[in-house]
Parts: C-alpha cells; sequence; structure tokens
C-alpha cells in the first residue's frame, strides 16, 4: 500500500509543506524507477508553418469572466503554429463561469487553480464553502509549467466538454513554444477532480470495516501538502463533479519533492454523476489516470507513454472502463494496471469498505518498457474483472502478464474472460503465493476463450488483425451482467478494424502511437 507525502507548490513561490496520510492522491507508484528524461532547453524555433497552414496571430485580449479577480493579460506567447495571447486564470474560480474559445488565445494555469472551494462531506457543511461550475469550450487551450495544476473542489464542478474533431488540450509551456518532444514529460502539475463518493482509506489512518461506516462516520481522505487543507470523499456514491469529455492532458506530472508527482488526471470521490469519456494521456511522468475512491463509468480511454503505472485504481475506487487503449515509451513505464485496496495498513487484506473494483472491457495494452514486470498487478483485496482484452506483452518475446499478491486478491478476481496475449510462454502469471501451485489456480481462473500464448496480429499498435478477430469474444447476457455499463461490441480487443471508430481527431499523434488524427502530433497544436 503507498504511503504518501505531498508538497505543492502556490504561486510563483517555493514554498514547501510536508503531508503525509494514507494512499494520498498525488502518487509515486510502487515499483519501478521514474525516468524523467527531458531534453535540454534550445532556443525557441523560428515559426515555420507548411503552405496550408497560416500562423496563429494573437487575440487583441482577454475574455471579461465572471469570477471576482478576473483574467490576466500577460503578454503573448510564441510558437512553432503562431503567437498567443496569455490570459492567466484567477487563483479561484469564485463564480459560474465560462472560458470561451478565442482564436489566438491560451489560458495559463499558474500556482493552484481552484475551482470553487472545498463544501464539506455534505452539501452546505461548511460556512466558507464556495460551489460553482466552470465550463470549458472546445478547442481551449490551458498550458502550465514547473508547480502548476488545476483542481476541481468537492461541491463544484467543471464542464470541459470537448468535441470529436475539436478537443480541449491541457499541455505545458515547452509544448506552446515548440520545445516538448515525444520524449519529454514532467512539465506541469496535472487535473484533479474531488467529489463526495465513498473512501475507504480515512484520513485519521483508520479505515472503515462495516458498510454503515459505524467505525467512521466521516471517513474523508486528504490532498496534502497545500496551504489550504483539502480534503474529497463523503457518503455520496452518485455525487457529481461534472463532465469531462474529448480532453487531452499532455507532458503532466511535475515532481514535487522526490518521488512526490502529479499524474495527468485524478479522481478523489468523484460518483456516478460524473461523465468522464474520450481521456487522451500523453507522457505523464508518473501515472497516467489515478482514480481514488468513489467511482464512475467511462470509455474511450487512452493513456500513452506514462513514466509509472498508465491506470491506477485505490482506495476504494469502483471503476469501469469501456474501449481503453495503453502503450507505453520503450525506456519508462511500470504496470499498465496498478489494482489496489488498503493492504499494508490494515489487518486483513480486503477489510476495508468500499472495496476496489475495477473492470475493463474491450482493451488493448502494449507493454514496452524495460523497466516494467508485468501488465496488470493486483494486491490489497481488490476486485478485478477484464473481459474481451488483447495483452503485447512484449515484441521480443512475452513477458509476465498478471501478478496478483495476495490469496484474498485472486479469490476477489471476478472474471478473466476472453483475454490473450503473447505473455512469457514459460510463466505468463505470478499467483498469489508466487509459487507453481498459485500460478496454476490463476491460470484456472481465465476462461476457455483467452490464450496467453497467443500469436498477436495487430497493426497500427492497436487494431485487431485476422487472429484477435478470430477470438469468440465474451458478450451477452454474461458481460452485461458484469456492468450494464459494458457494450457488446462482439470482438476483443479496443478495434477490430478502424482505430478512428472510438479514437481519432480527438486525439494526438506521436511515435509511441499514431492515431491518424488530423490535429496532428502531440508535440504540437491544432491550428485552427
Amino acid at each position: 500500500m503507498k504511503k504518501i507525502q505531498r508538497t505543492l507548490v502556490l504561486g510563483c513561490s517555493l514554498v514547501a509543506l510536508a503531508g503525509c496520510g494514507a494512499d494520498e492522491i498525488v502518487s509515486p507508484g510502487t515499483s519501478g524507477d521514474i525516468i524523467i528524461n527531458n531534453p535540454a532547453p534550445t532556443p525557441t524555433p523560428t515559426p515555420t508553418p507548411t503552405p496550408t497552414q497560416a500562423l496563429v496571430t494573437p487575440a487583441a485580449g482577454c475574455p471579461t469572466i465572471a469570477s471576482s479577480a478576473g483574467l490576466a493579460d500577460v503578454g503573448t506567447i510564441p510558437g512553432p503554429t503562431g503567437e498567443y495571447r496569455v490570459c492567466q486564470l484567477p487563483s479561484i474560480f469564485d463564480a459560474d463561469d465560462t472560458l470561451p474559445f478565442v482564436n489566438g488565445l491560451v489560458y495559463q494555469i499558474a500556482g493552484r487553480v481552484n475551482v470553487g472551494r472545498d463544501d464539506g462531506f455534505t452539501p452546505g457543511a461548511l460556512a466558507d464553502g464556495i460551489t460553482v461550475n466552470v465550463a470549458i469550450e472546445p478547442g481551449v487551450i490551458l498550458f502550465a509549467q514547473a508547480e502548476s495544476f488545476f483542481v476541481v473542489n468537492r461541491g463544484s464542478t467543471i464542464s470541459s466538454n470537448g468535441t470529436a474533431t475539436n478537443p480541449i488540450i491541457w499541455t505545458s509551456r515547452d509544448n506552446i513554444i515548440g520545445l516538448a518532444t515525444d520524449n519529454s514529460q514532467a512539465q506541469w502539475g496535472g487535473v484533479v477532480l474531488l467529489g463526495r463518493g465513498r473512501v475507504s482509506d480515512c484520513q485519521d489512518l483508520t479505515f472503515n470495516t462495516t458498510p454503515a461506516f459505524a467505525n467512521n462516520a466521516q471517513c474523508e481522505m486528504q490532498l496534502e501538502g497545500t496551504v489550504t487543507p483539502t480534503p474529497f470523499g463523503g457518503e455520496d456514491d452518485t455525487d457529481s463533479s461534472g463532465s469531462f469529455t474529448f480532453n487531452q492532458i499532455r507532458f503532466s506530472g511535475f515532481e514535487l519533492q522526490q518521488a512526490n508527482e502529479l499524474q495527468s488526471l485524478t479522481t478523489g470521490g468523484i460518483g456516478t454523476g460524473t461523465t468522464i469519456n474520450n481521456i487522451f494521456s500523453f507522457n505523464s511522468s508518473d501515472d497516467g489516470l489515478e482514480f481514488f475512491g468513489g467511482g464512475f463509468n467511462g470509455s474511450n480511454v487512452a493513456v500513452i507513454g506514462a513514466s509509472d503505472d498508465s491506470l491506477d485504481v485505490d482506495s476504494g475506487a469502483r471503476v469501469n472502463l469501456q474501449n481503453v487503449v495503453v502503450a507505453q515509451r520503450s525506456n519508462t513505464g511500470d504496470s499498465l494496471i496498478e489494482l489496489d485496496s488498503p493492504g499494508d495498513e490494515q489487518p486483513t487484506p480486503g477489510t476495508a469498505l468500499p472495496q476496489t473494483e475495477f473492470q475493463v472491457n474491450n482493451f488493448t495494452f502494449v507493454q514496452r518498457s524495460s523497466a516494467s514486470s508485468q501488465i496488470v498487478r493486483a494486491r490489497g483485496g481488490a476486485a478485478l474483472g477484464l473481459t474481451n482484452g488483447v495483452l503485447d506483452a512484449d515484441p521480443n518475446g512475452g513477458g509476465l502478464c498478471f501478478r496478483v499478491d495476495e490469496a484474498t486478491t485472486q479469490a476477489a478476481i471476478i472474471g478473466l474472460n476472453s483475454l490473450v496475449g503473447n505473455c512469457d510462454a514459460t510463466r505468463p502469471v505470478r499467483g498469489s503465493g508466487n509459487d507453481a501451485t498459485t500460478d496454476a489456480a490463476l491460470l484456472a481462473l481465465f476462461d476457455a476463450n483467452s490464450d496467453l500464448d497467443f500469436t498477436l496480429s495487430l497493426t497500427n499498435t492497436f487494431v485487431n488483425g485476422a487472429n484477435e478477430n478470430g477470438v469468440t469474444a465474451f458478450g451477452g447476457a454474461d458481460l452485461t451482467a458484469r456492468s450494464s455499463f459494458f457494450t457488446d461490441t462482439g470482438f476483443v480487443g479496443a478495434e477490430d478494424d478502424d482505430l478512428s471508430d472510438n479514437f481519432g481527431d480527438w486525439t494526438c499523434n506521436s511515435s509511441i502511437a499514431d492515431f491518424g488524427s488530423a490535429n496532428g502530433a502531440c508535440t504540437s497544436l491544432p491550428t485552427p
């Protein structure tokens, strides 16, 4: 179980504030070195447009917003795609607000930017709480650097909704000025969504072990390391933190202090009223996406180039994902799934409630990191369900695909159905006892349509070939019984024939994975 201390820095000051607690929302992962390999600074390149591309010219000024501090016009910033007006966000949105798309304008996240102020474990519990909604229009670009990050506090919401051809982009200053490469990372913080869903780890280091939360009626967790305490969690699993669709988050995961980093998107206690679909994480220096407590359903998720775990689920989170692609870089990355419930800190793994539960249907996972030891790691009594998946363990001969740490975790497996992969032929899985007997018991949990010694025929990284499309999919009533959210596609993997069916122009392209996006490379910006 992770012991995580966090230090966050507000504004432009460098005030280090230490905090410690169980499973804090900023996570360094639990194994494997995080390799940060940003390029050496070079002079800002001279804009070189293609014959069909006009350079962006800066907007005349910043729009007026409702929040009391307003937007600050801090000049312009040049880059390969043109010059942009820079409008700095206020440190707090204290009124319902909209960030409009304006051609030639980018929004700067400086320090910590808050949507609202924490409203308490139950609505209105805190006298100084502020609950607002901030809407972000399609095509908006937000950028940050160093210690800067964006937080939607408990009780407030975000409506950050791009479109299939016009996504919202959260990125770094280096990306704007043209210095980011396909191996850049750790250039700013990330996005944090907080809510009032139940969590299993309480900030006083206790754990709820009864369904009624009798031993801690107000169990909440803490985002530590900030001047202002930032709790999340509550008793409303249907809580809404808003809507976050068609968003790219690039080059995130700034290291706040050694081994303390944010990831692209972190959720803390968000409920089923939250909409999360079409999310693209590119080159996070920590996890790609991390979910603490709460629970939601999400679809069309791409995590590319994360340096720690690609998908990290913990602290009583109950999450279902449909249509997921994950690809590592060759020089960095840990597990593609790390699944945990409180383990080390509680007497018996699996006794803390709510139990962490993670299910994924229709996915393709591509392991490329030489540092990674397994594609899936489950522990702490968490419940895992995987259906209709393709596991590309290694192009050079396969690796360990599944690791389960305890007998309680192995017993909690929901199902492993229609999974194929080119795993290590001699040891594709590692069971809870780390011996031949428990390995065999884990292998016996895979259904008859699964094959971990499979010859892959994938094209374009994620698209099925004839071999994958010949596998009998897990579907019908058996699939929907796992979750009514799941769609019976009739095939395994994330895509049977055309990557643009679920991905495409709202993503971006790189040497790690080419989605054929008309919006271009992740190292550049789309232009109107």
